[in-house]
C-alpha cells in the first residue's frame, strides 16, 4: 500500500454544498418486512465512515495528525448542523487509504443520542433500510430526517451497537480503499447471539471465523483466552470481541482497527505527528498491533497481519 501525501480537495463552495446543510425533520411511515427478506443495502466500504467526535477545538490538530500518519485528502472543515435538532459543529470528511472518517468538533452541546453511533453507512435506499433494520431486530433510535443533500437515520443493534444510515441526493464517488478498516465491537456472552442474528441479517454478512480460544495478549490480557468472531459484508469487516468485561484500558474504547503494511513505520509517523502509543506493539493472533490515541482523543487500533 502506498500512502499518499495529504492535500486539500474540493473548493469551499463544494465543501459547503457537501457539509453545511441544516437538516429538517421528516417522518417515515413503516410497513412490515420479513426478517432477512430484503436485498443488499451496502454501497461499498469506502462510503462507510467512522464517526470521530474530538474534544472541542482540536479538529485541525486531529486531521493533521491523521493525514500525516496515513495520508489522504480532506473536505472541509465547515461549520454546520448535522442533527435534526439545533446544534453546531465543525465537520470535516477525511478520505484516507485505510478508511473514511467523518470528524465532528462541536461548538454546542451534542444532542442525544448523537455521539453514540460508531459509523455512518451509505445505503441504497434509506426508507427500505430502516424498515429492514426493524424487521431484523434493530431499534431505530433516530427516525429519518432530511437535509438538502440527503437523509439520515440511526439504528441500534442488540448489544447497544449503533450505526447511522444515510443517503445522498446526488451520487458521491470516493476512491477504493487500500485497506478495509475493521469495525471493532466488544460484547458480552449474553448479547452476542442476538447481535449476530440481527447484524448478519441486516448486513447480509457472514462469519469468517469464530475462535473461542483467541490469544488474550491481543486485548491486553496475556496468558488468557477470549472469543473472537470475524465478520464480513458489503459494509466491510467487523471483529466481535466477546469477554466478561474485565478489560484493561484502553480496550473497548476504540471503534475501528486499521491495517497497514508496516506497523513500526506507521507508529513512528504517528508519534512524530503528535499521537501517543497507549499499548503495544504486541504480536498475537497472527498480527502485530498497537493502540494509539490521536490529538483530540480519538483511539484507534493499528495492525499489520503476519
Amino acid at each position: 500500500m502506498k500512502l499518499r501525501l495529504v492535500r486539500r480537495v474540493v473548493p469551499l463552495a463544494a465543501a459547503v454544498a457537501a457539509l453545511t446543510a441544516i437538516p429538517t425533520a421528516s417522518a417515515t411511515q413503516s410497513t412490515p418486512a420479513r426478517p432477512g427478506s430484503h436485498h443488499q443495502f451496502a454501497v461499498g466500504p469506502q462510503y462507510d465512515t467512522t464517526h470521530v467526535y474530538v474534544a472541542p477545538g482540536t479538529e485541525q490538530a486531529f486531521v493533521t495528525s491523521w493525514t500525516s500518519t496515513f495520508g489522504g485528502t480532506t473536505i472541509g472543515p465547515v461549520s454546520t448542523q448535522v442533527t435534526p435538532t439545533p446544534s453546531r459543529t465543525l465537520s470535516e470528511l477525511v478520505v484516507s487509504p485505510v478508511g473514511t472518517l467523518s470528524v465532528f468538533d462541536y461548538t454546542t452541546p451534542v444532542p442525544y443520542p448523537f455521539g453514540t453511533e460508531r459509523t455512518g453507512w451509505l445505503v441504497t435506499d434509506l426508507d427500505q433500510a430502516v424498515r429492514a433494520a426493524r424487521a431484523d431486530g434493530a431499534a431505530v433510535t433516530v427516525a429519518p430526517f432530511a437535509d438538502p443533500i440527503g437523509r439520515d437515520a440511526v439504528v441500534q443493534f442488540p448489544g447497544g451497537i449503533s450505526a447511522q444510515l444515510y443517503v445522498h441526493n446526488a451520487p458521491t464517488s470516493y476512491p477504493a480503499l487500500a485497506s478495509v478498516p475493521e469495525n471493532r465491537l466488544y460484547l458480552s456472552p449474553d448479547s452476542v447471539r442476538a447481535f449476530l442474528d440481527s447484524y448478519l441479517a441486516f448486513t447480509k454478512g457472514r462469519i469468517v471465523s469464530d475462535d473461542r480460544h483467541a490469544d488474550g495478549a491481543a486485548i491486553g490480557l496475556p496468558g488468557t483466552t477470549y472469543r473472537l468472531i470475524r465478520l464480513t459484508s458489503g459494509f466491510g469487516t467487523t471483529t466481535v470481541t466477546v469477554t466478561d468485561g474485565h478489560l484493561p484500558h484502553p480496550f473497548g474504547l476504540e471503534t475501528t482497527g486499521y491495517g497497514v503494511p508496516d506497523l513500526g513505520a506507521t507508529l513512528d509517523r504517528a508519534k512524530t505527528a503528535g499521537a501517543t502509543v497507549l499499548w503495544g506493539p504486541v504480536s498475537a493472533g497472527g498480527r502485530d498491533s498497537a493502540m494509539v490515541r490521536f490529538p483530540g482523543g480519538y483511539l484507534a487500533e493499528i495492525h499489520t497481519d503476519r
